[in-house]
């Protein structure tokens, strides 16, 4: 209902962003950067017309050089669109190649030079951890969700995999965990009343930090990180810093 509800308020403009988007992924004229203030702007007006509020938290706690990777838990296909959004510094992203052929989401993926990652081929995943490794190492930021799928448990956490963070120790770049609330309701709760999605970036890692940690340890403090967060949230007597 949501979905529908975005496109019926934005109608009129549909055709012209779907065009803008698909010739930032076509066109040798336009920056990465230049793509993203750009997609970022639709996504912007399209959490608007959805009835979709983003809060965020800790922006300070980003690195204050490019070149990082962003890992938060991952709720369903709304949790790009958190991150387009909130994120003030230019990233790309790692999707399943499931939804690399979905309309809008294949533009964006070309135009940002996403990768699209087919968990069943390990061959070709690693091709995709090391082009990404080479990107951050390049200074390009990523987003990745390291439980590999979305967990379809609301605010509850899947395992999250030590793969995930190959490209990382690779690039010996930081890692910012990021914690998602309430991201799953947009899209999986049949409804268009107001909601609002919260995104907390935390303290970075730095690779002095885990360069003698395996990648699976990695992950299970990365997750641990993440779910205290998330467990410790009450809108009460929890305090985020903007």
């Amino acid at each position: 209902m949501r979905i529908a509800l975005m496109v019926i308020r934005l109608f009129f403009q549909v055709p012209y962003y779907l065009f803008q988007v698909w010739w930032c992924g076509v066109s040798k004229k336009i920056s990465y950067d230049e793509a993203f203030w750009l997609i970022k702007k639709v996504t912007k007006k399209a959490n608007h017309a959805g009835r979709v509020k983003i809060e965020d938290y800790g922006l300070e706690n980003l690195p204050e050089k490019n070149g990082f990777i962003l890992f938060p838990n991952h709720q369903g296909m709304f949790d790009v669109l958190v991150f387009l959004e909130s994120c003030p510094r230019p990233f790309s992203f790692v999707a399943k190649k499931e939804v690399s052929n979905i309309i809008l989401l294949k533009q964006v993926i070309k135009a940002l030079g996403a990768y699209a990652m087919d968990r069943e081929d390990i061959r070709q995943s690693m091709k995709v951890i090391n082009a990404m490794a080479e990107d951050v190492r390049a200074g390009r930021n990523f987003l990745i969700f390291p439980e590999g799928t979305r967990s379809k448990m609301g605010n509850k956490l899947l395992e999250f995999k030590g793969g995930s963070f190959k490209s990382a120790t690779k690039a010996k770049c930081p890692i910012v965990p990021c914690a998602l609330i309430d991201s799953f309701k947009p899209f999986d709760e049949n409804s268009i009343q107001l909601v609002t999605v919260k995104l907390i970036y935390l303290p970075p890692i730095y690779y002095e930090e885990y360069k003698d940690m395996k990648t699976v340890d990695i992950a299970a403090e990365v997750k641990h990180r993440i779910e205290a967060t998330i467990e410790n949230y009450n809108c009460e007597n929890y305090n985020f810093k903007k």
